[in-house]
């Protein structure tokens, strides 16, 4: 009797684990999230009450539980929305093509052409009848 191990064909998505059976970058941000958790709530429960606190703190905690364990497409939290920053807001969007129409352009000129044809024709009829 043959014992078998199932091997990922990807070795790429294989991370691989410190302590804990957890990641480099998921210790580092679950001990943030203890050093910046633990002492506000420890400073915080005498004078907002453990309830409030304790919420206050779970809400200090969570981005950086999201930052570490949040991944989509081999990309972690922080690149994902540098990608989303700089795509609305860093880089120009794609400004799509737009002919010129001359004709449009040569019929206001004329246009123009023609209402100031008729202002100096009323200034002329004007001042003739002014003298």
């Amino acid at each position: 009797m043959a014992i078998s191990v199932a091997v990922p064909k990807d070795l790429s998505a294989i991370k691989t684990k410190v302590a804990f059976n957890l990641t480099k970058r998921q210790l580092i941000c679950f001990s943030a999230a203890a050093f910046v958790g633990l002492p506000f709530y420890i400073l915080t429960k005498g004078v907002l009450g453990t309830e409030l606190s304790a919420l206050l703190m779970v809400a200090l905690m969570l981005p950086f539980f999201f930052l570490a364990m949040y991944e989509r497409d081999g990309f972690p939290a922080e690149k994902i929305v540098y990608f989303m920053v700089r795509q609305k807001f860093l880089v120009p969007g794609i400004r799509p093509y737009r002919t010129e129409n001359l004709y449009q352009r040569l019929g206001e000129r004329e246009k123009l052409r023609k209402e100031l044809c008729y202002l100096e024709s009323k200034e002329k009829g004007y001042k003739s009848t002014r003298k």
